[in-house]
């Protein structure tokens, strides 16, 4: 079964890009495209992509608003914002919309794909800059009470190394594990958190 996805981005010409992109690469498939956020909210019920790709500077209603609105009709279909901006105020209200990652533009095709990938497979793809800026946004934010010494020695290095940005292949290749390991300890790493998201869970970290 391929990856369906869908594309919501007003430029028409990235728009075709993308599902160009999507549609010829093996074990994907760019099941609809839409220019703006109300025909995207109209019709992606039908479509039930699994991955959506959400543009945030939409005409008419924005993309995080969109994902919010998208979320709660569809709250299986995972949701990637791809976009120009990176600044931290955009990337937070996308998370806290209910996006699952946060790509630019100027992303290659080869890691656009691997990100959707990875999103399928639980991760929360991110480019190494913007995980940065998630990073030291968290490290602003000063202490908290919350803690991590319940979490393995293991689980502690996995989630050292989501809060530097790598995604779940490189955690796996650096520490000499399986994806498939990878994946449960940060699953154990959720439930000790109590934390549904990478994003909280590397909050939590950062504030020990």
């Amino acid at each position: 079964m391929p990856i369906n996805v869908s594309i919501v981005e007003d430029n028409e010409q990235l728009r075709s890009t993308l599902a160009r992109v999507i549609s010829r690469a093996d074990g994907f498939l760019c099941v609809s495209q839409y220019g703006n956020a109300e025909a995207a909210l109209d019709a992606l019920p039908r479509d039930r992509p699994n991955v959506v790709l959400m543009d945030i500077n939409l005409p008419g209603m924005n993309g995080v608003e969109c994902v919010r609105r998208l979320k709660q009709l569809l709250p299986d279909t995972l949701v990637i914002m791809l976009t120009a901006y990176e600044d931290t105020e955009n990337i937070f209200n996308s998370l806290a919309a209910g996006a699952s990652g946060y790509l630019l533009k100027r992303t290659s095709s080869a890691e656009l794909l691997a990100a959707i990938q990875d999103v399928i497979k639980g991760g929360s793809p991110m480019t190494a800059h913007i995980a940065r800026k998630v990073v030291q946004s968290f490290q602003k934010a000063g202490p908290s009470t919350q803690t991590t010494e319940n979490l393995s020695q293991r689980e502690q290095e996995v989630l050292d190394l989501l809060s530097q940005g790598l995604i779940y292949k490189e955690i796996a290749e650096k520490l000499g594990i399986s994806y498939e390991t990878v994946h449960t300890y940060v699953r154990r790493i959720y439930e000790k958190l109590q934390v549904r998201t990478r994003t909280e869970a590397v909050a939590k970290f950062l504030r020990r």
